[in-house]
């Protein structure tokens, strides 16, 4: 038995086994027992996490992939969930453990993995997989470049970012039409920032809303004093303010906005 690739699920198997082996290595395996492989298909990356000393779980939302599991990792047992990572309750599987969380995810919901991950960071110290080239080299990008946006300052501020290598089309059945990329994540020691995370998320999505424009020009729904909007901080562009820059905006955001009060 086979498993067909459906386009609507996103699905690209990889073929190659070497690759496979490599994405399974690049997790540490420190501070936690267990590591939860989403959207593992026909298990060809799960074969090499089950010899490590984590206890491997996948989550998969094709009942045929699901099928071919059960049928041929008998071992994995009831640490096979059918269902979509997007709506599940972690804690319904883990009760509070640490896990890591890895896989060669669906093109069309990465970032809404990545961003899952963040809000359940608690829980989750590495996390790592491969994605469309464009979108592990977003997450990862630095201060000043064209790929720096939402989710790399989103991402980095809770977790340190590497790139690791390129992934061709050629590898997979069907092939996609562009490269993946394959990135880690390791979760920072402070698990909370020093401003309120839901006002920290408004200033970076709202700045680079208009990301062409000076944040005196983006932020203006903020209604900020002319005092704050004097700042030199205001004179730039989103993409030139690090991580460390956005939590001291929004800091200053949240004193202007309790003194205007």
């Amino acid at each position: 038995m086979s498993v067909r690739a459906k386009k609507h699920l996103g699905q690209h198997f990889l073929t190659d086994e070497s690759i496979a082996e490599q994405i399974a290595d690049i997790l540490s395996e420190k501070g936690y027992e267990h590591v939860l492989e989403i959207g593992p298909g026909m298990g060809m990356m799960t074969k090499y996490l089950l010899p490590k000393k984590c206890t491997t779980h996948v989550i998969e939302i094709d009942d045929e992939s699901v099928e071919y599991l059960q049928a041929n990792y008998l071992h994995l047992g009831p640490r096979i969930y059918g269902g979509d990572f997007l709506k599940i309750n972690l804690n319904d599987i883990f009760k509070e453990q640490q896990f890591a969380i890895i896989g060669n995810f669906p093109y069309n919901i990465s970032s809404q993995i990545v961003f899952k991950t963040i809000d359940n960071r608690a829980s989750i110290p590495e996390f790592g997989g491969m994605f469309q080239k464009e979108v592990a080299k977003r997450i990862c990008a630095a201060p000043g470049s064209k790929t720096y946006g939402i989710i790399s300052v989103l991402t980095q501020a809770y977790y340190d970012t590497e790139y690791l290598f390129t992934v061709p089309p050629t590898v997979f059945n069907p092939p996609p039409k562009v490269d993946s990329g394959v990135m880690v994540m390791k979760r920072k020691k402070e698990l909370f920032l020093s401003v309120p995370d839901k006002l920290f998320k408004h200033v970076v999505k709202t700045a680079f809303g208009q990301r062409r424009k000076m944040l005196r020009s983006s932020l203006k729904s903020f209604n900020l004093s002319d005092e704050l909007r004097a700042n030199k901080i205001f004179t730039k562009r989103p993409e030139q303010i690090s991580v460390e820059g956005f939590i001291e905006l929004t800091a200053l955001i949240q004193k202007d906005g309790i003194s205007n009060q």
